[in-house]
């Protein structure tokens, strides 16, 4: 039984893009730094990140909406012992159910070979 939730539980760091997905899962949509910190470096680069994720917050605080991120293609290209992840990053606020605004920002995330891939930067392209 131990096994079988070891399995279960394990974190998957094998796949750049993967681990990109998580990372941004745990830290845009569950807002959870202790989750998020299982798929980072020793001392990552978020800082642009951490500013979109403190600007999504204050907007629900502000104007009593839901702010919430999406993505779906992340393309993979490779260097020496890095890999790099671009995301398109759909952000929307939702109020009453009803979509209240929405915009797109593209995204580079570096990732290392840390034991498994790890992001450790974050930079917004556009």
């Amino acid at each position: 039984m131990a096994l079988l939730y070891n399995n279960s539980t394990k974190i998957d760091r094998a796949a750049p893009d993967q681990v990109t997905s998580s990372f941004l899962r745990a830290y845009l949509l569950d807002r959870d730094d202790k989750e998020a910190s299982l798929y980072t470096c020793k001392q990552p680069q978020l800082g642009g990140l951490a500013t979109l994720r403190s600007d999504m917050v204050s907007r629900e605080k502000n104007f009593g909406t839901t702010v919430s991120a999406t993505w779906e293609s992340l393309k993979v290209t490779a260097s020496q012992n890095a890999k790099s992840v671009a995301v398109d990053l759909a952000i929307s606020g939702a109020k009453n159910g009803q979509q209240v605004s929405s915009h797109t920002e593209s995204w580079t995330f570096g990732l290392v070979d840390e034991s498994g891939w790890r992001v450790c930067s974050a930079t917004k392209v556009s």
